[in-house]
């Protein structure tokens, strides 16, 4: 039943983590020879949450923006105007909103909306930044992720929809946590595994695991730590 119906229905949270662990070869056969993908993907996950924590006050730079929105489009749909408009914001200004919307959460709402003060940064920029330094809240408003998510209403990118898709990855996050061994699932792992299982499917879907039951084990299911022109 839960091959048929997605991951999403999935219950196990072993099966999620085989998942996750597929990240990699899923996002090689996304990226193309070139490769471009896996290393913005590998400073998304890694250098960059590094570089925010590291901070007196959680912020992002301009550049850093720049970076974190070309890995947005590398990994979804392409839309060259979005870079012009972010490229227009002032690198203060930039760190004043972002440093002002990590200081507003958990209120994912007004931290989203100071984000979206910024030119080309809409719903979805603004989920990134999020995930990236607050993963434990925020999760990226993927398209794979938000129409994997059952009982949603049609893909908007506003606000609105994002705190919709938000609140089922954070109860999920939450059911995957306490069925887990180790009780260590984000939201921004479960958008995570929802990407590579949307992307594989359609492209590798031989490296994916399958969803069948499994027998219980005591083995730990801790998802590894690797870490239009309108905006999103």
């Amino acid at each position: 039943m839960a091959a048929a119906g997605g991951l999403w229905s999935c219950a196990d949270p072993s099966r999620w983590a085989a998942v996750l662990e597929c990240r990699g070869a899923v996002l090689r056969a996304r990226a193309g020879p070139q490769g471009r993908l896996e290393a913005l993907d590998q400073w998304y996950r890694e250098e960059l949450p590094a570089a925010i924590e590291a901070r007196a006050e959680k912020h992002v730079t301009r550049d850093e923006l720049e970076r974190l929105l070309a890995w947005k489009l590398a990994r979804g749909r392409f839309r060259p105007r979005l870079r012009q408009l972010v490229a227009a914001n002032s690198p203060e200004l930039v760190v004043q909103r972002s440093a002002a919307a990590f200081r507003l959460l958990p209120d994912m709402y007004a931290a989203v909306m100071a984000l979206c003060t910024l030119r080309g940064v809409g719903p979805a920029t603004a989920s990134a930044v999020l995930a990236a330094g607050a993963p434990e809240v925020a999760a990226f408003m993927s398209e794979e992720a938000v129409t994997a998510v059952p009982g949603l209403p049609a893909l908007q990118y506003t606000v609105k929809h994002y705190l919709l898709y938000l609140s089922r990855m954070q109860e999920r996050a939450t059911a995957l946590s306490q069925g887990s061994a180790s009780g260590l699932w984000t939201p921004h792992h479960v958008e995570t595994a929802l990407w590579t299982w949307a992307v594989g499917r359609k492209m590798c879907p031989n490296l994916l695991p399958n969803l069948g039951p499994s027998p219980v084990t005591a083995e730990d299911t801790r998802p590894t730590k690797k870490r239009r022109t309108q905006a999103e």
